[in-house]
């Protein structure tokens, strides 16, 4: 199933000055607010440089897992951890191997403790701060506490100047644009369920924020 932004927006109406490419001053800010708050950032300069960088990133032998991400779609990232010349365990193809819904569920929920948890995010406020919400929690629920390893992969066009806008870019661009991927994917509407503000981390190098130059997912 396509998982492009392309697919969905000209069904809903989202707050384009909210998902704006921001200036090279604007992403310079928002890298040192990131580092300020314990992040580990790379800045990409092309959705190839990302997969490039996630590749080079995680070790072998790791255990990986990837919440539900347009952006780790859109830079081939899905495709490559499921068919991909890697020696990572991928625990995504182990858990949509099993039929019993109950075995299933359990296992999505020890897969929040990879030993590598990927996904994307919602928002980046300049100040340091990220915001992303799940109608499930299946993909934040890693993002605290449970992974070993978070990387957050993100385009630029997430940056905004404050927090309160992030906030206001949750609502008005990337539930939007969710809601309409998850009536067609799942046939349900999807919802602002649980949110999660991400303003720092305190484990030196647990979270790595890569930024892409590019205007990538919702």
């Amino acid at each position: 199933m396509s998982q492009q932004k392309s697919d969905y927006v000209a069904d809903t109406e989202i707050d384009a000055a909210l998902d704006d490419l921001p200036t090279d001053a604007a992403i310079e800010e928002t890298v040192a607010n990131l580092e300020a708050n314990g992040f580990e950032v790379v800045v990409a300069d092309s959705a190839e440089d990302a997969l490039t960088t996630l590749q080079s990133h995680i070790p072998a032998d790791a255990s990986v897992m990837n919440g539900h991400s347009t952006t780790l779609e859109e830079i081939g990232f899905v495709d490559y951890l499921s068919e991909g010349d890697h020696e990572w365990e991928s625990l995504a193809d182990e858990i949509w191997s099993i039929d019993d819904d109950a075995k299933r569920q359990a296992a999505r929920r020890e897969s929040q403790t990879a030993d590598y948890f990927l996904g994307g995010i919602n928002a980046i406020a300049q100040t340091g701060a990220l915001v992303a919400a799940d109608r499930s929690g299946s993909r934040i629920g890693a993002y605290p506490f449970a992974a070993s390893n978070v990387v957050i992969v993100s385009g630029v066009n997430k940056i905004v100047p404050t927090l309160d806008d992030a906030l206001d870019r949750l609502e008005s661009v990337a539930y939007p644009l969710e809601n309409e991927r998850a009536k067609e994917a799942y046939g349900v509407e999807s919802a602002i369920a649980k949110q999660l503000i991400f303003r720092q981390e305190l484990e030196d190098g647990r979270t790595t924020v890569v930024l892409i130059r590019d205007q990538l997912g919702y």
